[in-house]
């Protein structure tokens, strides 16, 4: 029964993740925007509107650049005219890998907990107990994952920068070899505090907002259980999920891209560092860049989940 769980989970997380990768890509390409140490760290990019401070450090006026922020559309539309139409699914090796490692963990592993937490009289599990089994599964789930999710980060934002210093992984597998060479096996772990905080968030919110919502649904005999209920229920529970990890996602993204040379200052000292940093620079609502990517992906990326994992569930019932 337990592994049915993960292999339910494992391919429609898969299916969700592959179909919505150039999303994704997109959302990680405008969370990057705006970021001071790209491709000269003396100099602070501000959004003047959002800016804290006239000056930060050592930065004067004078050293201020102001750049216009580029919108979901804006953005896919640049990438496919600088880099190609294949270049919207950069990393989608790596999203394969970490939707098998991460989302195949969580899903099988809050399937088991909600199983195991749910009165065997009543059928019911409080909500609280939903959410303690998301938090736990999206933890275990993200630790696992992790080193696919650099992977992919890096690869998904390989194309903004100059030729000269792109990394040029060829595939997830490349990826991770090159890091482990260049920088250590504990480069695969960057950012991994994070990845698991993040991951907590979106599980908990995602999957105990779904089976809420759809039991609600079906209590009050609003629909039945069909596909109008799954959408409704995916929806709420990627809304949801979106707004609570988004400021979390922006700086999981920045510091797992960070390139740090040998011997040289790494541009954040960690997750704090990073967060004050990016508010200080671009003002605090820098850490909802990539919200529309994030929710137009988080959106039809749950949907495309529960829906497929409701029938992948009707296929596999007799096992």
């Amino acid at each position: 029964m337990g592994l049915k769980g993960f292999v339910e989970g494992g391919i429609a997380s898969i299916v969700a993740g592959a179909s919505t990768h150039p999303l994704d890509l997109i959302k990680v390409r405008m969370q990057l925007q705006g970021e001071s140490h790209v491709p000269n760290p003396s100099v602070q990019v501000y959004r003047p509107a959002l800016a804290m401070n006239s000056t930060a450090g050592n930065v004067s006026i004078s050293q201020v650049v102001s750049q216009p922020r580029v919108g979901p559309i804006s953005m896919g539309a640049r990438i496919i005219q600088s880099e190609g139409v294949a270049a919207l699914f950069s990393g989608v090796s790596a999203t394969i890998l970490r939707q098998t490692l991460y989302s195949t963990t969580r899903m099988g592993l809050y399937d088991i907990l909600k199983n195991k937490w749910t009165d065997k009289e009543s059928r019911n599990l409080p909500l609280a107990s939903k959410i303690a089994a998301g938090l736990i599964a999206g933890g275990v789930g993200a630790a696992v994952g992790n080193p696919a999710d650099v992977a992919m980060v890096r690869m998904q934002a390989d194309g903004r920068l100059p030729i000269d210093q792109r990394r040029n992984y060829k595939s997830v597998i490349d990826a991770l070899g090159q890091m482990t060479k260049q920088e250590g096996v504990g480069s695969l772990w960057r950012g991994s505090a994070l990845t698991v905080n993040r991951a907590m968030i979106v599980t908990a919110s995602q999957l105990a907002t779904y089976d809420q919502i759809k039991e609600m649904i079906l209590e009050k005999g609003v629909m039945s259980d069909g596909i109008g209920t799954h959408v409704t229920a995916s929806f709420a529970a990627g809304f949801v999920a979106s707004v609570a990890s988004n400021p979390i996602d922006v700086i999981k993204t920045r510091v797992m891209n960070m390139k740090v040379a040998p011997g040289a200052v790494p541009p954040y000292s960690g997750a704090l560092d990073c967060a004050l940093k990016t508010v200080r620079a671009e003002g605090p609502m820098a850490l909802y860049k990539g919200f529309i990517p994030t929710i137009s992906r988080q959106g039809p990326f749950t949907v495309v989940l529960f829906v497929t994992l409701e029938q992948v569930r009707k296929l596999l019932k007799d096992f």
